[in-house]
C-alpha cells in the first residue's frame, strides 16, 4: 500500500516549541509597546469577501491575493464531463460540431471569478481593518487606536525572508489628520527595536511622503503615469537604477526616465549652507527636505508634512532609531497618500513598514476618514534576532522540574508536590509511567529540564540540579521549593 510523503505548501512552515517561545517573545514585546501607547487589540477573519480586497492596494497587490474556491460544482459549466467528452469524440459529434461545444462556456477568470471564488485570504490587515471601522463606526470612539497580530497570505514567490504565510503586527490610528500620529508610530518603532535589538544592531527608519513623489511626477508633467512610476521606483533596491529606467521607458517615459532617477538621487539635496554631521541623518534629512521644497514647488506640501514630523522627533530625541529621508522610498501599496515608512537592517528585506492613507474606508461608504499605521513583520524580525544571537534564554517556557516515576509509591508521594509547584508558577511534570531510570534521564536531557526529583529505596527524597554534581535531600514541599528557587 502506497502512502503520501508528508509535506508543506511552499512558503509555509511548522514551528517547534523553541521557535514558538521566540515568536511569542517578539509578539509580547510589540504588544507591550502598543498598549503603552494606548492601542486596543481586535481580530478580523482570515478570509474576506473578494470584493473587499480587490482594488484597494493596486494591481500589484491584486496579483498576490489567494482566492478561495467556492464550495459546490462551480466548474461544471466550463468543463466537459467524461460522458460529454466521449460524445465530442464520436462520429456523431464530428458530423454536428456545434451540438456539444456551445453547452460549455470558455473560462474567463476576470469575467467569471465570482462564480468560482467569492472569498479570499487577506493579504494584509489594513484593508480588513478599514472594513471593520465602517461596519462598527457607531461603537468606535475616534480617533481609534487599534492593534492586530494575525497571519496574512500572499501568492508571492518564496525566498529568504519572504513567505506566503506570515504574521503581521499592525498598529493604526484612524479618524485623525494630525501628524503627531506619525511621530507616535516612529517612536513605537524606536521603542520596539531598542528592546529587541538591545543596542547591538543598527537599523534604519527610512521615511518619505507620497505627496513628494506626486510633486516630482507633476514637475515632469507625468501625472497620468503616477501609479506606474511609483511601482517602478519601489523596485529600486531589487533591480537598480537602470532596471527602473527600463521599466519607466516601457510605459512611454523614454525622455523622462533618466531625469526622474537623476532627481531622486540628486546630490544637490546635500548642498546646504551649513555643514552637516554625516552621522546625524535626521538633521541631514531636515536640510534635504528644506532644499527640496525651496527648489521644486510641487513637492512643498509633502516636504512640509515630513519636516513637521522629523523636527518633532529631533526635539524628542530617539533611543536607537536612525531616521532618514529617502526620496526613493515608494512602497507599492496603492492606498498610501502621505507619509510612508520602512525599516531595514543590513542584508535583510524590510522588517517594518507603513504610512498614511486618507480614504481607505471610502471604498466601503465612509468618506474622508484619514488613517496612518505601521506593521512589524514578525517572521523577518525572527530571522534577524536569530542570525544575530539576540534571543534571551526561555527557561520559563519549558518544564523546569520533572518528578521521576519508579512505581505507585512515587506517584503517591509526588502528585501532591507536582500540583503545588504548578500552583506557584513552577512548570512541572511527572513521568507518566514507571520505566527504566536511563530512559527518564534521557527524557530530562533531551528536554533540557534543569531539575529532577526522585526517591531512593529507603524512601528518602532528593532533588538534583542537572548542572551540579551533588543531589540535595529534602523532607517537605517547602524545602523543595527553596532548593529550586535558591
Amino acid at each position: 500500500m502506497s502512502s503520501n510523503r508528508p509535506s508543506l505548501p511552499k512558503g509555509t512552515r511548522d514551528f517547534s516549541p523553541i521557535e514558538m517561545a521566540r515568536r511569542n517573545y517578539i509578539f509580547d514585546t510589540i504588544k507591550k509597546v502598543y498598549k503603552k501607547y494606548g492601542f486596543q487589540q481586535i481580530e478580523t477573519p482570515a478570509m474576506e469577501n473578494l470584493s473587499t480586497l480587490v482594488g484597494t492596494g493596486g494591481d500589484e497587490s491584486d496579483k498576490l491575493i489567494f482566492k478561495i474556491l467556492n464550495s459546490g460544482d462551480y466548474f461544471s459549466k466550463f468543463i466537459f464531463s467524461e460522458e460529454e467528452m466521449s460524445k465530442i469524440d464520436s462520429p456523431t459529434y464530428r458530423s454536428n460540431v456545434n451540438k456539444w461545444l456551445p453547452a460549455k462556456g470558455i473560462l474567463d477568470t476576470q469575467k467569471h471569478i465570482t462564480e468560482i471564488a467569492e472569498k479570499a485570504l487577506h493579504y494584509d490587515l489594513t484593508v480588513p481593518f478599514a472594513r471593520y471601522v465602517v461596519q462598527n463606526q457607531n461603537e468606535i470612539t475616534f480617533p481609534f487606536r487599534r492593534f492586530q497580530i494575525q497571519p496574512v497570505w500572499r501568492a508571492d514567490r518564496p525566498q529568504k525572508g519572504r513567505y506566503r504565510e506570515f504574521y503581521q503586527c499592525d498598529a493604526d490610528i484612524i479618524g485623525s489628520d494630525s501628524l503627531l500620529n506619525e511621530v507616535d508610530l516612529i517612536k513605537i518603532i524606536d521603542d520596539v527595536f531598542t528592546e529587541l535589538f538591545q543596542g547591538k544592531l543598527n537599523y534604519t527608519v527610512s521615511v518619505n511622503n507620497r505627496k513628494i513623489l506626486q510633486g516630482i511626477v507633476k514637475h515632469f508633467n507625468a501625472e497620468d503615469k503616477f501609479e506606474s512610476i511609483v511601482v517602478a521606483i519601489d523596485k529600486l533596491d531589487k533591480i537598480g537604477q537602470q532596471g527602473v529606467i527600463n521599466e519607466l521607458e516601457a510605459i512611454g517615459l523614454q525622455d523622462l526616465a533618466p531625469k526622474i532617477i537623476s532627481l531622486i538621487y540628486s546630490k544637490e539635496f546635500l548642498e546646504t549652507e551649513e555643514s552637516v554631521n554625516p552621522n546625524n541623518q535626521l538633521v541631514q534629512s531636515i536640510k534635504m527636505l528644506k532644499w527640496l521644497k525651496n527648489h521644486i514647488e510641487e513637492t512643498k506640501e509633502g516636504a512640509n508634512e515630513l519636516l513637521e514630523v522629523l523636527e518633532k522627533l529631533e526635539k524628542l530625541s530617539l533611543k536607537t532609531a536612525n531616521v532618514k529621508f529617502d526620496p526613493t522610498l515608494a512602497r507599492g501599496l496603492g492606498y498610501y497618500t502621505g507619509t510612508i515608512i520602512e525599516v531595514k537592517v543590513d542584508n535583510f528585506p524590510s522588517i517594518c513598514g507603513g504610512g498614511r492613507y486618507d480614504d481607505l474606508t471610502g471604498k466601503f461608504g465612509l468618506k474622508d476618514v484619514s488613517g496612518v499605521g505601521i506593521s512589524f513583520g514578525a517572521d523577518r524580525i525572527y530571522d534577524v534576532l536569530l542570525d544575530n544571537n539576540l534571543y534571551p534564554k526561555f527557561e520559563g517556557d519549558s518544564t523546569q522540574v520533572l518528578f521521576t516515576n519508579q512505581g505507585t509509591d512515587d506517584e503517591d508521594r509526588f502528585l501532591p508536590m507536582l500540583f503545588k509547584l504548578r500552583e506557584i508558577g513552577i512548570n512541572s511534570e511527572i513521568y507518566p509511567e514507571p520505566t527504566k531510570w536511563q530512559k527518564q534521564m534521557t527524557f530530562v536531557d533531551r528536554k533540557n529540564i534543569p531539575f529532577f526529583v526522585s526517591s531512593n529505596q529507603d524512601g528518602d527524597l532528593f532533588v538534583k540540579n542537572v548542572n551540579e554534581a551533588e543531589k540535595q535531600l529534602f523532607n517537605t514541599i517547602e524545602d523543595l521549593i527553596n532548593l529550586i528557587q535558591k
